[in-house]
Protein backbone atom coordinates (compact mmCIF):
# COMPACT_ATOMS: atom_id res chain seq x y z
CA UNK A 1 0.00 0.00 0.00
CA UNK A 2 1.23 3.78 -1.16
CA UNK A 3 1.63 5.65 2.04
CA UNK A 4 -1.08 8.18 2.11
CA UNK A 5 0.26 11.75 3.92
CA UNK A 6 -1.08 14.46 2.02
CA UNK A 7 -4.43 16.17 2.84
CA UNK A 8 -6.13 18.59 0.24
CA UNK A 9 -8.63 20.66 1.89
CA UNK A 10 -11.21 22.71 -0.25
CA UNK A 11 -11.56 25.88 1.83
CA UNK A 12 -14.79 26.73 0.01
CA UNK A 13 -16.43 25.76 -2.76
CA UNK A 14 -17.32 29.39 -4.31
CA UNK A 15 -15.06 31.08 -7.06
CA UNK A 16 -15.30 34.12 -8.66
CA UNK A 17 -13.83 32.70 -11.92
CA UNK A 18 -15.76 29.96 -13.98
CA UNK A 19 -12.93 28.22 -16.23
CA UNK A 20 -14.58 26.10 -18.78
CA UNK A 21 -12.71 23.20 -17.83
CA UNK A 22 -14.04 22.97 -14.34
CA UNK A 23 -18.10 24.50 -14.78
CA UNK A 24 -20.15 23.98 -17.83
CA UNK A 25 -21.68 26.97 -19.48
CA UNK A 26 -24.23 28.04 -18.20
CA UNK A 27 -24.60 25.99 -15.40
CA UNK A 28 -26.07 26.73 -11.65
CA UNK A 29 -23.66 25.43 -8.89
CA UNK A 30 -25.55 25.18 -5.73
CA UNK A 31 -23.11 26.27 -3.30
CA UNK A 32 -22.91 25.22 0.42
CA UNK A 33 -23.99 27.25 2.52
CA UNK A 34 -22.06 28.95 5.57
CA UNK A 35 -23.24 26.98 8.29
CA UNK A 36 -22.63 23.85 6.18
CA UNK A 37 -18.83 24.81 5.33
CA UNK A 38 -16.11 23.15 8.11
CA UNK A 39 -14.93 25.99 10.59
CA UNK A 40 -11.37 27.06 11.13
CA UNK A 41 -11.70 25.69 14.66
CA UNK A 42 -12.96 22.22 13.24
CA UNK A 43 -10.91 22.23 10.65
CA UNK A 44 -7.49 22.57 13.00
CA UNK A 45 -9.60 20.16 15.38
CA UNK A 46 -9.59 17.13 12.25
CA UNK A 47 -5.95 18.07 11.54
CA UNK A 48 -5.13 18.00 14.97
CA UNK A 49 -6.63 15.16 16.43
CA UNK A 50 -7.43 12.99 13.23
CA UNK A 51 -5.52 13.41 10.46
CA UNK A 52 -1.73 14.12 11.62
CA UNK A 53 -1.89 11.19 14.20
CA UNK A 54 -2.59 9.58 11.27
CA UNK A 55 0.26 10.09 9.31
CA UNK A 56 -0.49 13.32 7.38
CA UNK A 57 2.33 15.36 7.06
CA UNK A 58 1.47 17.36 3.71
CA UNK A 59 -1.14 19.65 3.47
CA UNK A 60 -2.75 21.89 0.52
CA UNK A 61 -5.49 24.26 0.52
CA UNK A 62 -7.85 24.80 -2.39
CA UNK A 63 -11.39 25.64 -3.52
CA UNK A 64 -13.28 26.78 -4.97
CA UNK A 65 -10.68 29.84 -4.37
CA UNK A 66 -9.55 29.70 -1.06
CA UNK A 67 -8.28 33.76 -1.19
CA UNK A 68 -12.18 34.11 -0.74
CA UNK A 69 -12.47 32.08 2.64
CA UNK A 70 -12.51 34.57 5.57
CA UNK A 71 -10.36 34.64 8.42
CA UNK A 72 -7.90 32.79 5.45
CA UNK A 73 -4.50 34.49 6.74
CA UNK A 74 -5.30 33.29 10.97
CA UNK A 75 -6.03 29.78 9.56
CA UNK A 76 -3.11 29.19 7.34
CA UNK A 77 -1.25 30.58 10.29
CA UNK A 78 -3.15 28.20 12.78
CA UNK A 79 -2.05 25.17 10.20
CA UNK A 80 1.39 26.30 9.94
CA UNK A 81 1.82 26.43 13.61
CA UNK A 82 0.67 22.51 14.07
CA UNK A 83 3.40 20.24 15.07
CA UNK A 84 3.34 17.74 12.67
CA UNK A 85 3.00 19.33 9.86
CA UNK A 86 6.09 19.57 7.74
CA UNK A 87 4.50 21.41 3.90
CA UNK A 88 1.27 23.33 3.81
CA UNK A 89 0.91 24.90 0.25
CA UNK A 90 -2.53 26.51 -1.76
CA UNK A 91 -3.47 26.52 -5.05
CA UNK A 92 -5.16 30.01 -5.80
CA UNK A 93 -6.40 31.74 -9.65
CA UNK A 94 -4.30 34.58 -8.50
CA UNK A 95 -7.33 37.05 -8.49
CA UNK A 96 -6.71 38.42 -4.92
CA UNK A 97 -3.27 37.73 -4.50
CA UNK A 98 -1.42 40.89 -4.89
CA UNK A 99 -2.98 41.95 -1.61
CA UNK A 100 -2.49 38.63 -0.11
CA UNK A 101 0.50 37.42 -0.93
CA UNK A 102 2.61 39.21 1.94
CA UNK A 103 0.28 38.25 4.24
CA UNK A 104 -0.06 34.92 3.46
CA UNK A 105 4.12 34.33 3.49
CA UNK A 106 3.98 36.34 6.90
CA UNK A 107 1.29 33.68 8.24
CA UNK A 108 3.97 30.26 7.54
CA UNK A 109 2.75 29.86 3.89
CA UNK A 110 5.63 28.96 1.64
CA UNK A 111 4.61 27.54 -1.67
CA UNK A 112 1.64 28.06 -3.98
CA UNK A 113 0.40 27.16 -7.63
CA UNK A 114 -1.16 29.61 -9.26
CA UNK A 115 -3.70 28.83 -12.14
CA UNK A 116 -2.47 30.67 -15.33
CA UNK A 117 -3.69 28.80 -18.52
CA UNK A 118 -3.13 31.47 -20.69
CA UNK A 119 -0.76 34.45 -21.68
CA UNK A 120 -3.02 35.70 -24.27
CA UNK A 121 -5.82 38.20 -22.74
CA UNK A 122 -8.52 36.99 -24.90
CA UNK A 123 -8.07 33.22 -24.21
CA UNK A 124 -7.97 34.11 -20.78
CA UNK A 125 -11.09 35.28 -20.81
CA UNK A 126 -12.48 32.63 -22.77
CA UNK A 127 -11.14 29.95 -20.34
CA UNK A 128 -12.14 31.89 -17.19
CA UNK A 129 -14.84 33.73 -18.24
CA UNK A 130 -12.79 37.22 -16.93
CA UNK A 131 -11.21 40.25 -18.20
CA UNK A 132 -8.67 40.10 -14.99
CA UNK A 133 -5.55 38.72 -16.89
CA UNK A 134 -3.28 42.02 -15.61
CA UNK A 135 -4.71 41.28 -12.38
CA UNK A 136 -4.17 37.60 -12.06
CA UNK A 137 -0.05 38.23 -13.41
CA UNK A 138 0.37 41.50 -10.84
CA UNK A 139 -0.33 38.52 -8.22
CA UNK A 140 1.94 36.29 -9.79
CA UNK A 141 4.50 39.15 -9.73
CA UNK A 142 3.91 39.84 -6.10
CA UNK A 143 4.23 36.36 -4.87
CA UNK A 144 7.16 35.98 -6.70
CA UNK A 145 8.34 39.33 -4.54
CA UNK A 146 7.26 38.32 -1.38
CA UNK A 147 9.82 34.87 -1.58
CA UNK A 148 7.55 32.20 -2.64
CA UNK A 149 9.90 29.13 -3.47
CA UNK A 150 8.74 27.37 -5.80
CA UNK A 151 5.94 29.26 -7.37
CA UNK A 152 3.70 27.18 -9.19
CA UNK A 153 1.96 27.93 -12.13
CA UNK A 154 -0.93 25.50 -13.48
CA UNK A 155 -1.42 25.34 -17.01
CA UNK A 156 -5.00 22.73 -18.08
CA UNK A 157 -4.37 22.55 -21.75
CA UNK A 158 -7.51 22.25 -23.89
CA UNK A 159 -6.82 21.34 -27.56
CA UNK A 160 -7.68 24.18 -29.98
CA UNK A 161 -8.16 26.42 -27.08
CA UNK A 162 -4.27 27.19 -25.35
CA UNK A 163 -2.43 24.73 -26.70
CA UNK A 164 -0.99 26.93 -29.41
CA UNK A 165 0.69 28.57 -26.49
CA UNK A 166 2.79 25.59 -25.00
CA UNK A 167 6.16 27.14 -25.88
CA UNK A 168 5.85 30.59 -24.77
CA UNK A 169 3.95 29.17 -21.34
CA UNK A 170 7.02 26.57 -21.07
CA UNK A 171 9.32 29.98 -21.72
CA UNK A 172 8.15 31.41 -18.42
CA UNK A 173 10.55 29.24 -16.55
CA UNK A 174 13.40 30.53 -18.50
CA UNK A 175 14.23 32.99 -16.43
CA UNK A 176 12.91 33.17 -13.30
CA UNK A 177 12.11 30.33 -10.00
CA UNK A 178 9.02 29.36 -11.85
CA UNK A 179 8.03 25.83 -12.32
CA UNK A 180 5.42 25.90 -15.27
CA UNK A 181 2.93 22.33 -14.63
CA UNK A 182 0.93 21.48 -17.87
CA UNK A 183 -1.76 19.18 -16.86
CA UNK A 184 -4.10 17.03 -19.43
CA UNK A 185 -7.67 17.92 -19.87
CA UNK A 186 -9.69 15.69 -17.65
CA UNK A 187 -14.05 15.27 -17.44
CA UNK A 188 -14.50 16.21 -14.24
CA UNK A 189 -16.41 19.72 -14.69
CA UNK A 190 -17.41 19.99 -18.01
CA UNK A 191 -18.55 17.00 -19.69
CA UNK A 192 -19.54 18.12 -22.96
CA UNK A 193 -16.20 20.51 -22.81
CA UNK A 194 -14.46 17.32 -22.86
CA UNK A 195 -16.37 15.22 -25.54
CA UNK A 196 -16.27 17.66 -27.93
CA UNK A 197 -12.20 18.65 -27.09
CA UNK A 198 -10.69 15.69 -25.45
CA UNK A 199 -7.31 16.16 -24.50
CA UNK A 200 -3.62 16.50 -25.34
CA UNK A 201 -1.49 14.36 -24.31
CA UNK A 202 2.03 14.71 -21.86
CA UNK A 203 4.33 13.21 -24.86
CA UNK A 204 2.97 14.96 -27.41
CA UNK A 205 3.56 18.22 -25.46
CA UNK A 206 7.23 17.65 -24.01
CA UNK A 207 7.94 16.29 -28.29
CA UNK A 208 7.09 20.44 -28.79
CA UNK A 209 9.02 21.83 -26.05
CA UNK A 210 11.78 19.65 -26.34
CA UNK A 211 11.89 20.26 -30.25
CA UNK A 212 12.13 23.78 -29.50
CA UNK A 213 14.06 24.43 -26.53
CA UNK A 214 15.76 21.13 -25.97
CA UNK A 215 14.23 19.23 -22.48
CA UNK A 216 16.37 17.34 -19.49
CA UNK A 217 15.20 15.52 -16.63
CA UNK A 218 14.25 18.47 -13.72
CA UNK A 219 14.82 18.12 -10.23
CA UNK A 220 11.86 20.16 -8.48
CA UNK A 221 10.34 17.06 -7.45
CA UNK A 222 6.26 17.93 -5.43
CA UNK A 223 4.04 16.32 -3.63
CA UNK A 224 2.03 15.13 -6.63
CA UNK A 225 2.18 12.89 -9.80
CA UNK A 226 4.17 15.63 -11.90
CA UNK A 227 6.82 14.25 -14.26
CA UNK A 228 9.63 16.84 -14.02
CA UNK A 229 11.66 18.12 -16.70
CA UNK A 230 13.48 21.02 -17.76
CA UNK A 231 14.86 23.55 -20.47
CA UNK A 232 18.40 23.05 -20.63
CA UNK A 233 20.11 26.14 -18.05
CA UNK A 234 16.57 27.44 -17.10
CA UNK A 235 16.24 28.79 -13.55
CA UNK A 236 12.62 26.78 -13.48
CA UNK A 237 11.25 23.59 -14.54
CA UNK A 238 8.55 22.28 -16.26
CA UNK A 239 6.14 19.05 -14.82
CA UNK A 240 3.71 17.50 -16.53
CA UNK A 241 0.40 16.04 -15.32
CA UNK A 242 -0.83 13.02 -17.22
CA UNK A 243 -4.22 11.94 -15.45
CA UNK A 244 -5.63 10.50 -18.71
CA UNK A 245 -3.06 9.21 -20.76
CA UNK A 246 -1.28 7.39 -17.57
CA UNK A 247 -2.74 6.19 -14.77
CA UNK A 248 -0.64 6.78 -11.84
CA UNK A 249 -3.47 5.67 -9.09
CA UNK A 250 -0.78 3.12 -7.59
CA UNK A 251 0.95 5.88 -6.57
CA UNK A 252 -1.67 8.20 -5.00
CA UNK A 253 -0.96 9.70 -1.71
CA UNK A 254 -3.25 12.21 -1.42
CA UNK A 255 -7.20 11.79 0.09
CA UNK A 256 -9.25 15.34 -0.55
CA UNK A 257 -11.59 17.08 1.90
CA UNK A 258 -14.45 19.15 0.90
CA UNK A 259 -15.80 22.28 2.11
CA UNK A 260 -18.39 20.97 4.11
CA UNK A 261 -16.31 18.06 5.57
CA UNK A 262 -16.78 15.24 2.96
CA UNK A 263 -13.50 12.93 3.05
CA UNK A 264 -13.16 11.71 -0.06
CA UNK A 265 -10.27 9.09 -1.20
CA UNK A 266 -10.62 9.37 -4.96
CA UNK A 267 -11.17 12.73 -7.24
CA UNK A 268 -13.06 10.35 -9.63
CA UNK A 269 -14.51 8.21 -7.14
CA UNK A 270 -16.72 9.31 -4.17
CA UNK A 271 -17.69 6.10 -2.97
CA UNK A 272 -16.89 5.49 0.51
CA UNK A 273 -16.19 9.15 1.48
CA UNK A 274 -16.94 9.81 5.29
CA UNK A 275 -18.93 12.75 6.39
CA UNK A 276 -16.75 13.97 8.82
CA UNK A 277 -18.58 16.98 10.30
CA UNK A 278 -21.50 15.84 10.53
CA UNK A 279 -19.55 12.93 12.73
CA UNK A 280 -17.84 15.70 13.98
CA UNK A 281 -21.39 17.71 15.20
CA UNK A 282 -22.99 14.53 16.41
CA UNK A 283 -20.38 14.39 19.26
CA UNK A 284 -18.50 11.51 18.04
CA UNK A 285 -14.99 11.88 19.47
CA UNK A 286 -11.76 11.76 18.00
CA UNK A 287 -10.61 8.27 18.70
CA UNK A 288 -14.04 6.99 16.59
CA UNK A 289 -13.06 9.63 13.74
CA UNK A 290 -9.40 7.63 13.51
CA UNK A 291 -11.06 4.68 13.06
CA UNK A 292 -13.05 5.85 10.38
CA UNK A 293 -10.10 7.37 8.27
CA UNK A 294 -7.91 4.82 8.77
CA UNK A 295 -10.24 2.25 8.09
CA UNK A 296 -10.90 4.18 4.81
CA UNK A 297 -7.28 4.63 3.86
CA UNK A 298 -7.09 0.25 4.43
CA UNK A 299 -9.88 0.56 1.26
CA UNK A 300 -7.87 3.18 -0.56
CA UNK A 301 -6.22 0.98 -3.08
CA UNK A 302 -9.95 -0.62 -4.02
CA UNK A 303 -11.85 2.46 -4.20
CA UNK A 304 -9.04 4.42 -6.68
CA UNK A 305 -10.33 4.85 -9.77
CA UNK A 306 -7.80 3.36 -11.84
CA UNK A 307 -7.89 2.90 -15.53
CA UNK A 308 -11.51 1.50 -15.27
CA UNK A 309 -13.27 3.90 -18.02
CA UNK A 310 -10.56 6.85 -18.26
CA UNK A 311 -13.09 9.07 -15.96
CA UNK A 312 -15.72 8.88 -19.13
CA UNK A 313 -18.92 7.07 -19.88
CA UNK A 314 -22.00 5.76 -18.11
CA UNK A 315 -19.85 4.44 -15.25
CA UNK A 316 -18.69 7.78 -14.20
CA UNK A 317 -19.09 7.60 -10.12
CA UNK A 318 -18.22 11.22 -9.45
CA UNK A 319 -21.14 14.30 -9.16
CA UNK A 320 -19.31 17.26 -7.81
CA UNK A 321 -17.72 19.58 -10.36
CA UNK A 322 -13.96 20.18 -9.97
CA UNK A 323 -14.54 23.51 -8.30
CA UNK A 324 -16.59 21.68 -5.75
CA UNK A 325 -14.31 19.07 -4.73
CA UNK A 326 -10.91 21.60 -4.78
CA UNK A 327 -8.85 19.36 -7.64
Amino acid sequence: MNTVDYLRISLIDRCNFRCTYCMPEGSEVEYIQAQESLTNTELIALLKEVFIPLGFKKIRLTGGEPLLRRDLVSLVDAIANLAGVEDLSMTTNGFLLNELAQPLYDAGLRRINISLDSLDHNVFRQITGRDTWEKVWAGILAAYEVGFNPLKLNVVVVPEVNDREILDLAALSIDRHWHVRFIEFMPIGNDNLFTHKRWVDSVTLRQQISDRYGLETGNCKGNGPADIFQIPNAKGTLGFISQMSECFCDHCNRMRLSADGLLRPCLLNESGQIDLKSLLRQGKDFAELRVAVRDLLQLKDEINFKDRDRGTGEQKSYFRTMSQIGG
